[in-house]
């Protein structure tokens, strides 16, 4: 494939410029009495609940070239009842799905009941789409007794399926947190067990393919439509290890010009947009910044709170979008490194930041409200281990620069910030690294008296590889504020809060190659309210 070129740069613009106009005039409605066959092909989906909102989504495909070019925009009608049969409608509309947007649909419904679940559905002419499921979350002030959260990450087309989700349905969730890498951006080189179609996923059109490749899967669109959704990204949503807005490194064969990287990344930016359960809002923020896009990139502001009644206050952060570029990577090569900190001289440099500037200040921000000392407890979703991880066993360090690691200082300030604040019951729940790692937060890494300042639970994939369990007890024993680790077994974690106590379950497959894989039980810890210790139980 091609590297691309100037006019394929202006056509990313063009694209997005038209994703703008689309949200702001009115559109030609296309007659859709002709459709040859179902257009609710990639499911249904619901997110970023409030105690009175949901986000409905879907995306239409079509059968024929012909139909999706004639069509300009869709009439999709939306209905939101009490119960799975209708006969309670609550609300219901019409939605304009353009295809400036890859006909996407983002309904926002507004008005809803606190803490009660809802069905939805859409309508196309005759065709009708699968059943959701949603919620809404209790209001701020409520007194609840329970929330059952379930944290994953990493799912790979191409090393396994996506069974584990077959087996979350079973969980009885309130809802979802996914914390990145939701596609992978590669060819069919390394596949193990399904192959992507096409080559490097460069354009616009090329990112929409890829979402609606692994939206197929029917153990994904049926979680999907099973509870609300809270999303984040990470790095392979746009390409892998790219920091902010210098591009990352996935390949030598990757033929993606790293000065093209800026439209790269606001072509994979509105793709994620146009395939997740996320506010319209989201992207006109995006949109504000396209006319200096080749300088400064466009932006999606993913980063939020929101409030599960008085129990919990659950934060999403941008790790990838932000940060500073890695460093003291050998021969300055771009992405990620192993480093010894002694022999990297910015390292520790304060200027540095992995959520950026604006994000960072909101953050302490919210720890200074009052939610974050009244709320049971505090849990932030992000992308990637938080924890010091050392590799190198014996004196000195070996540490990884692409995660928290390889930004220390603005790990100080983020638990600076607790606390300053005395902010409650901090959890970070994380991703990235394709493995279970669970452990306490301290105050200070080089200190091993220092006080642990909250609890960390960091995920495995949904089937994206590790290097096995071989130097786990060595690594370990290297970082005692780790409790326990897997880096073999995958799938995901459900963290169940009550006001008492918070327990962690570590859900794996048995193989992933195998659609039939069973589920069980890894492991299981507790957390009890005021106290910054991990029990295994």
């Amino acid at each position: 494939m091609n590297k691309p070129s100037h006019h394929q740069r202006r056509y990313f613009l063009c694209q997005l410029s038209a994703s703008a106009t689309a949200l702001l005039l009115p559109k030609t409605s296309w007659s859709h009495s002709h459709l040859s066959h179902d257009p609710f092909g990639l499911g249904v989906a619901s997110g970023a609940p409030t105690a009175d909102s949901i986000v409905l989504w879907t995306r239409l495909l079509f059968s024929a070239a012909h139909d999706e070019n004639t069509a300009a925009s869709v009439d999709v009608r939306w209905e939101i009842a009490h119960d799975e049969q209708f006969s309670q409608l609550v609300q219901s509309g019409m939605a304009s799905a353009s295809a400036s947007l890859a006909h996407s649909v983002h309904v926002e419904v507004q008005g809803l009941e606190a803490d009660r679940w809802y069905f939805y559905r859409f309508r196309v002419g005759d065709y009708v789409s699968a059943l959701g499921r949603t919620r809404t979350f209790p209001k701020p002030d409520a007194k609840v007794k329970q929330l059952r959260l379930a944290y994953a990450s990493c799912q790979k087309w191409e090393d396994g399926y996506f069974s584990a989700w077959r087996h979350m349905k079973e969980e009885r969730l309130d809802a979802v947190m996914f914390l990145g890498d939701y596609i992978y951006e590669y060819p069919a080189f390394n596949s193990k067990v399904r192959t992507p179609p096409g080559g490097w996923v460069l354009t616009l059109n090329d990112y929409r393919q890829r979402y609606a490749l692994y939206k197929s899967d029917a153990d994904l669109q049926a979680m999907h439509a099973t509870c609300p959704w809270l999303m984040t990204w990470d790095d392979h949503e746009v390409q892998n290890d790219y920091a902010g807005t210098q591009a990352g490194f996935s390949s030598a064969s990757d033929p993606s010009d790293p000065a093209d990287f800026i439209n790269r990344r606001a072509a994979a930016y509105q793709a994620y947009y146009e395939h997740m359960p996320i506010r319209a809002a989201t992207l006109k923020r995006g949109l504000a910044s396209l006319v200096a896009a080749e300088k400064t990139g466009s932006e999606m502001r993913l980063y939020s709170r929101v409030q599960y009644g008085q129990l919990a206050s659950l934060y999403l952060l941008d790790a990838r979008q932000y940060r500073d570029p890695q460093v003291c990577n050998k021969a300055d090569a771009r992405g990620s490194s192993m480093v010894n900190p002694a022999q990297c001289d910015i390292w520790h440099d304060p200027i540095r930041t992995l959520l950026g500037q604006a994000q960072e200040q909101w953050l302490a921000a919210e720890f200074s409200g009052n939610f974050a000392k009244t709320s049971a407890w505090n849990v932030l979703g992000q992308s990637t281990l938080f924890g010091q991880r050392d590799f190198k066993i014996g004196p000195g360090q070996t540490l990884w620069n692409d995660g928290w690691d390889g930004y220390a200082a603005a790990r100080t300030r983020l638990t600076d910030a607790l606390q300053k604040h005395a902010v409650s019951n901090p959890v970070f729940l994380g991703g990235d690294i394709h493995e279970n790692w669970v452990g306490h937060i301290k105050a200070n890494y080089a200190d091993p008296g220092s006080a642990a300042v909250g609890v960390e639970f960091c995920g495995t994939s949904i089937t994206s590889r590790s290097g096995g369990n071989s130097k786990l007890p060595e690594r370990l024993a290297e970082n005692p504020h780790f409790v326990f680790a897997d880096a073999q077994r995958k799938g995901y974690g459900v963290v169940e809060f009550t006001p008492r106590q918070l327990t962690t379950t570590l859900r794996v497959v048995d193989d992933v190659t195998r659609k039939d894989t069973r589920i069980e039980t890894l492991a299981s810890f507790h957390v009890q309210n005021g106290v910054h210790s991990i029990e295994r139980g």
